[in-house]
């Protein structure tokens, strides 16, 4: 058993170094080709500029199509009266203005004032977050209390007669069915913004088939179904958008990259340049989602012309600032390293 799990534990070592030597050969095509270095990280895995349309039509087939299917939903809300379907309908139009709020402050982030807004406005993405993860909050305690409100007092929350219920089944299987092929259509594409649309049209399917399940179980067998699955579809809702919470918030204060990001950043810092004696001190933090701030302490010869550690200490900065999610980067060059970091931490 003991020769098992050390097995198992020298594998994921060797697993873990792999992948490390894979992504320090990736920085050192960077440092090899500076062609590579201007990657659209929303349009990765796009080649050329028909492929490029093809994705921007692609996510507006799915912005359209969200916005159809949620009025759909929100009418078979109405007509059947089940707390399963109107959590998933608020969740799906919920969604789907979240959608268009980030879409909206994406322009805005691309028409800031550098005048006004010298470091961009990046952290408005996170902010959107936490403000309309708390709207989200607000609306599912309604649907909560009304579960509870029908538990309580035992009584049948709607009842659909025959035509009433396959209206109601006809219109939710017909929005499952178009969220399936959207689902289809947007995992056949390499980008990762269409991937993460599919992974959207998963969930509202598997949400749809819940909420249509509890409400002809409800109206034909156990009253208590809707409301009960209405609670556990708001504890799915509470769970998502706690996630995007704690994700927006992290943006905002400036969490630390991970350990294997800071190493590849590091190597890269230190092949920039020949005459790189050392690197003092190699830090990146969030600033916005998926954006990084980075500050850079390298070491050069203390008899080296201004001119060319300007020259050096520059073309890091450029280098730095054209990887994929570094928003800013900032190179501090020095001639020795046995000193203390000239911005330490202040607590006030």
């Amino acid at each position: 058993m003991v020769s098992i799990c050390f097995t198992k534990a020298i594998a994921s070592y060797y697993q873990q170094q792999g992948k490390m030597t894979q992504g320090f050969e990736e920085m050192g095509t960077y440092v090899e080709d500076d062609a590579l270095l201007g990657v659209d990280s929303q349009l990765q895995g796009v080649d050329g500029e028909g492929d490029k349309r093809r994705v921007m039509i692609a996510v507006w087939i799915c912005n359209l199509a969200n916005i159809l299917l949620c009025i759909g939903k929100i009418y078979a809300s109405v007509r059947s009266g089940s707390l399963a379907i109107i959590a998933s309908t608020m969740d799906s139009g919920l969604n789907v203005l979240c959608e268009w709020i980030l879409w909206f402050t994406a322009i805005s982030l691309k028409r800031s004032d550098p005048y006004i807004y010298p470091i961009g406005k990046q952290r408005m993405q996170p902010l959107v977050g936490v403000v309309f993860a708390s709207l989200v909050t607000t609306l599912s305690l309604q649907i909560l209390l009304r579960s509870f409100q029908e538990l309580l007092a035992k009584e049948h929350g709607f009842s659909l007669d025959g035509n009433e219920q396959k209206w109601v089944v006809g219109l939710m299987l017909s929005i499952t069915i178009v969220k399936s092929l959207l689902a289809i259509y947007c995992h056949s594409f390499k980008n990762e913004l269409l991937k993460l649309y599919a992974q959207d049209h998963l969930s509202d399917i598997i949400i749809n088939v819940i909420g249509l399940l509890a409400a002809i179980l409800a109206n034909k067998v156990f009253w208590w179904v809707d409301p009960a699955a209405a609670i556990l579809l708001w504890l799915y809702i509470v769970k998502t958008w706690s996630i995007i919470v704690l994700d927006s918030l992290n943006s905002l204060i400036g969490k630390t990259a991970p350990p294997d990001y800071l190493q590849k950043l590091t190597c890269l810092c230190f092949n920039h340049h020949k005459d790189i004696r050392y690197i003092d001190t190699v830090r990146a933090y969030t600033f916005g989602y998926y954006t990084y701030f980075v500050e850079v302490d390298i070491v050069l010869p203390r008899d080296m012309p201004l001119q060319e550690a300007h020259q050096i200490g520059e073309s890091l900065q450029e280098k730095l600032e054209s990887l994929p999610h570094i928003q800013r980067a900032f190179v501090h060059l020095d001639y020795e390293y046995s000193h203390m970091p000239e911005h330490g931490k202040r607590n006030i």
